[in-house]
């Protein structure tokens, strides 16, 4: 039997609404503008959990000639297109309830600015719900891969690391819960279970089987 965890710390892109898809062929096209013509899958496999400036490094590092500025014009337009309508994940809604019935706090730690999560959050009445505890890897200034944004939401929730679990959906976010000592449930509804395993997560590919793979 599962023992529910003491609390739960979401990431946000792909796990709680929906905005990476989109993100992504915006993303595409504009690599590919600048000289750099990558698959979505490439983009997911390299690209999936970084912030809009690692990006940048890596498109550069490619081939990319990318303008200065590149970045903060990028947000610009993904800030535009996400405040059109950014979805939530299928049955994200269930899972917190789940949580709340439970009594089990939860919080947010996203590599993605204050601002985004303000716009996609907002348009679903969902920063109310995480009373507060939504927290930015870039913001910190330490993204993911690296523990210190998970360490973060542990502490404000006060809960200590080992009794929280992490959920991702990049290899990146598993990566930084493993090296924060918390267990990870690696959401992959589209594939690349496999890259999740490797850093640690436990896949799984419906949210709706979440609250009963937490043991709640």
């Amino acid at each position: 039997m599962t023992l529910p965890p003491k609390a739960v710390i979401f990431d946000c892109d792909g796990v709680v609404v929906d905005s990476e898809g989109p993100t992504l062929v915006m993303l595409r096209d504009d690599l590919a503008r600048h000289g750099l013509d990558l698959t979505i899958a490439e983009l997911e496999a390299g690209y999936v959990g970084g912030t809009v400036e690692t990006c940048g490094i890596k498109a550069r590092a490619a081939g990319a000639t990318l303008p200065d500025g590149w970045a903060a014009d990028f947000y610009s337009r993904m800030y535009a297109m996400l405040r059109e309508h950014t979805p939530l994940i299928p049955g994200i809604l269930t899972v917190l309830d789940a949580l709340d019935a439970a009594g089990i706090p939860f919080a947010m730690g996203s590599n993605g600015t204050p601002e985004k999560m303000q716009i996609t959050l907002g348009q679903h009445g969902l920063v109310d719900r995480f009373r507060g505890h939504l927290y930015s890897g870039q913001a910190l200034g330490r993204p993911k891969p690296a523990p210190d944004l998970y360490l973060h939401a542990a502490t404000q929730l006060g809960i200590a690391p080992a009794d929280c679990v992490v959920i991702e959906d990049s290899a990146a976010g598993a990566r930084a819960a493993r090296a924060a000592g918390m267990r990870c449930m690696g959401y992959a509804p589209h594939g690349h279970a496999d890259r999740l395993a490797a850093e640690g997560a436990i896949p799984f590919t419906r949210m709706d089987d979440l609250p009963r793979l937490l043991g709640l």
